[in-house]
């Protein structure tokens, strides 16, 4: 029998491997080790933050193991576990929002925007309509109506990207800044209580607030992002989307390359991301605040962010780190005004955690690649220096 194929002859001399000196190869563990790995990457920011935030306490002459102590209590004893659980909720869903969207690759940074519109309109309209229908209805129809006013919000970002490739960053963040207008305009405007001197939306009837969890003060709106993180955690590592979600934030050629339309997919995520931190703006308003007042921004998605970093990206994940920045905000409101210090120091240590989180993952990035994770300039000195010391 013949055959067409041709062998090369053989030299009998062994073939160099591929070089791989031009594409650094990260180094291969085991999984075990990664997770430990990871874990470690992930708690070491926040000690780290915890411990420089304790220095600056020291400098201003301020108690740093009173003041964590009193964070701790503050947060967790008496009701104040019941506290950071209602927190928790609006948190979960935006750092679902954003997960969702930086998975794919696609940088929602509007999340202010779509928060807040979603919160004008459930306190807006929330009181006619709880009143108009059953809560068995009223409730959820707000809910939707925020969802749809969060996910149109980043159409135009999503519009933009997916026909032109324009910068999402740059168009969320516009569009966040004009969705805060239109909500302080619509505050001002349509949707304000006359009956009250500083311009609000007038309150939801108290019997159409979200019920709480049979004997805690803790609304269901809790229950409500504990089970959107679970699904859309299950959504992402277990079903079809997931994957080519996580192909498409891979790389968008190798997306065209299966079969996946990157169009279709980044309004697909634009669309989901909004939605998501719409809703955790309706549930805020129903389960906890009950209307919204002029200027009020919680700006929550700025404090949430470098935790969902931390989280990897990881629905799951993130429940803990959430967790912890509940505590850290509804501990840290009453710990700093008990030590005279302003509540904002609280972001002090959400960016110190965002500052050792970048150089941590810097350095095992380099680290995983087998490089010096010291600056081009400065490992010439230390070599050039050492090599001076050897002639010496």
């Amino acid at each position: 029998m013949t055959t067409n194929m041709q062998l090369a002859p053989s030299t009998g001399a062994p073939q160099p491997a591929p070089s791989t000196d031009a594409v650094p190869q990260p180094k291969q563990r085991g999984r075990g080790r990664a997770a430990v790995d990871v874990l470690v990457r992930t708690i070491t920011p926040v000690v780290l933050a915890l411990l420089a935030g304790a220095l600056v306490l020291l400098m201003l002459g301020k108690d740093p193991l009173q003041f964590y102590g009193d964070i701790v209590y503050y947060g967790l004893a008496g009701n104040g576990w019941q506290n950071s659980m209602i927190a928790m909720a609006p948190l979960l869903l935006i750092a679902l929002g954003l997960i969702i969207a930086f998975r794919g690759k696609l940088w929602n940074l509007g999340y202010n925007g779509q928060y807040l519109l979603g919160a004008a309109i459930v306190a807006g309209f929330g009181p006619d309509i709880l009143v108009s229908f059953p809560l068995a209805i009223g409730i959820p129809l707000l809910a939707i109506m925020a969802i749809v006013v969060g996910a149109a919000w980043t159409i135009i970002p999503a519009l933009l990207k997916a026909k032109y490739g324009t910068n999402e960053i740059i168009t969320t963040l516009m569009m966040s800044f004009i969705g805060v207008s239109v909500t302080n305009i619509l505050v001002k405007g349509p949707f304000q209580d006359a009956s009250v001197a500083v311009p609000q939306t007038r309150e939801l009837p108290f019997d159409g607030m979200l019920p709480y969890i049979p004997g805690t003060k803790v609304h269901i709106g809790f229950i409500i992002a504990i089970l959107m993180v679970l699904a859309f955690h299950f959504i992402l590592k277990r079903t079809s989307f997931g994957l080519r979600l996580d192909v498409f934030g891979a790389s968008t050629k190798s997306a065209k390359h299966v079969g996946i339309d990157a169009r279709r997919m980044t309004i697909v995520i634009f669309v989901l991301s909004g939605a998501m931190i719409a809703l955790a703006a309706a549930i805020d308003i129903m389960g906890l605040w009950g209307y919204l007042r002029t200027n009020w921004n919680p700006a929550y998605g700025d404090k949430i962010l470098p935790f969902v970093f931390l989280a990897r990206l990881n629905p799951l994940a993130s429940i803990p780190l959430v967790a912890f920045y509940a505590v850290l905000a509804t501990g840290g409101t009453i710990a700093a005004q008990a030590s005279n210090l302003s509540v904002d120091f609280l972001l002090v240590i959400v960016a110190l955690i965002l500052m050792f989180m970048t150089i941590i993952e810097y350095i095992g990035m380099k680290r995983d690649l087998g490089q010096s994770y010291l600056p081009q300039g400065l490992r010439q000195s230390l070599r050039l220096g050492s090599v001076g010391r050897k002639k010496q």
